[in-house]
């Protein structure tokens, strides 16, 4: 598990990167972290609907809060730089 890839996908995700975040999705071993990009991507192209768009983000960004925790990593922390 790498925390650098949680940290990019954040960041890449906040920044509206999506080409950087198209790229992590290939690049990253995490396969739930691909997947969950993925799945946002593809709503965020082509759907027509907000709230589908909405509940793929929100699983995304749940996604990377839990796999940050779930390895000791402080994410409000390494978000104010402290």
């Amino acid at each position: 598990m790498n925390k650098d890839e949680y940290d990019r996908a954040l960041y890449y995700t906040h920044r509206s990167q999506w080409d950087n975040l198209l790229i992590l999705m290939v690049r990253t071993d995490d396969h739930f972290l691909a997947k969950k990009i993925q799945l946002f991507l593809h709503a965020y192209h082509f759907e027509t609907d907000y709230t589908i768009i909405e509940k793929h983000l929100y699983g995304l960004l749940r996604y990377i809060d839990h796999a940050n925790s779930a390895s000791g990593y402080d994410l409000e922390t390494a978000l104010t730089g402290i």
